[in-house]
């Protein structure tokens, strides 16, 4: 089984975005805006947007399962308050649900949370345990910047995040560590901010001791670890300096990359720097990067043909396409065992 980590409902009917612009409308008059109940999304509708975009691709390029979660550029916790956001997380996770329930073989979910800038991370609880207990969900999304750009947060090595923390150990689910819209107009959304923030989640692991309070606890860094694998040793160096025992000790046991890198060159490095066990097959189609490399006439976003190419052996293929996958989302195999997979 080819298990692809990381996907987002990018291809939601066009109901909910207007639902959504409705909301930001009246964020000063909540009241006057939309309800909840108003918003109509048949499952014809959620089975067309599905069928003729994400697993039309999944088909065509051989990939199986998808772990699927909202939108990451349409989370924007930093529009709103804590309800704005705790409103939209539930409509936006509900519908990957209903998809995951549509096509039980090729999708199963990952929670959004409703995460807002300066609220006590307590607030998501509620609807972490619904994603996880009610939908059978297998992992999170965790902004590290609520803020969108601006990062007023504190490091994710702070005991502020422990209450999330805590309640991943107690399900043994993993965080894709993912953050949202760029507010800042220095920092791209997809170009910049999500690949530095990739980075910064790294360094501040790198600095901190988390994961001596949290021995279990598992992170997934996408898009290949933004600088991470072409400055390991810069990184390494960092460690040393800061009387960190050896990274192999210090993060490679809890954290995790996946393969978001949509050039070959991009993929062997990744491959040859990190331990084949921390690396996790993915492609976030249909994501940020849609069109079609000039120089391959495949789509960049069809990470299995670089994984097909890549000088490893078949065994470490199948260690990228789906052992390790289930190492770090333990609920998956019980999940799929339940549908008869």
């Amino acid at each position: 089984m080819i298990i692809d980590c990381h996907g987002h409902y990018t291809t939601a009917p066009k109901a909910l975005e207007e639902w959504r612009n409705r909301q930001v409308a009246n964020l000063a008059t909540p009241a006057l805006g939309p309800k909840v109940a108003e918003l109509k999304i048949s499952d014809d509708e959620l089975a067309e947007s599905i069928e003729t975009n994400q697993l039309r691709f999944m088909r065509e390029r051989g990939s199986d399962l998808t772990v699927f979660s909202p939108r990451a550029s349409f989370m924007a916790h930093h529009i709103g308050d804590f309800q704005t956001s705790a409103t939209w997380a539930a409509i936006c996770n509900e519908l990957c649900h209903r998809v995951a329930k549509l096509f039980p073989t090729h999708f199963i979910g990952a929670a959004m949370l409703p995460q807002s800038p300066g609220v006590d991370p307590r607030s998501c609880l509620p609807e972490l345990d619904r994603c996880i207990r009610d939908y059978g969900f297998v992992a999170i999304n965790l902004n590290p910047d609520p803020s969108g750009g601006h990062w007023r947060e504190p490091p994710l090595t702070d005991r502020w995040w422990y209450p999330i923390y805590e309640k991943m150990v107690e399900y043994d689910i993993p965080a894709m560590i993912h953050v949202s819209t760029s507010c800042n107009a220095c920092f791209h959304t997809t170009g910049a901010h999500y690949l530095n923030a990739d980075t910064t989640a790294f360094m501040q692991c790198l600095t901190g001791d988390l994961f001596k309070d949290f021995p279990t606890l598992r992170f997934v860094i996408p898009h290949g670890g933004g600088a991470v694998p072409y400055h390991w040793g810069r990184f390494r160096g960092l460690a040393q300096a800061l009387n960190k025992p050896p990274l192999e000790e210090h993060l490679l046991k809890n954290i995790y990359f996946d393969t978001c890198v949509y050039h070959q060159p991009g993929i062997d490095l990744l491959l040859r720097v990190m331990p084949i066990e921390n690396v996790l097959f993915a492609s976030e189609m249909i994501g940020a990067v849609r069109g079609i490399d000039p120089r391959t006439g495949h789509h960049y976003d069809d990470t299995k043909r670089y994984i097909e190419a890549a000088a490893i052996t078949a065994g470490q293929r199948r260690q990228i396409y789906e052992d390790n996958a289930h190492r770090v989302y333990p609920r998956l195999r019980a999940a799929l065992e339940a549908r008869g997979l």
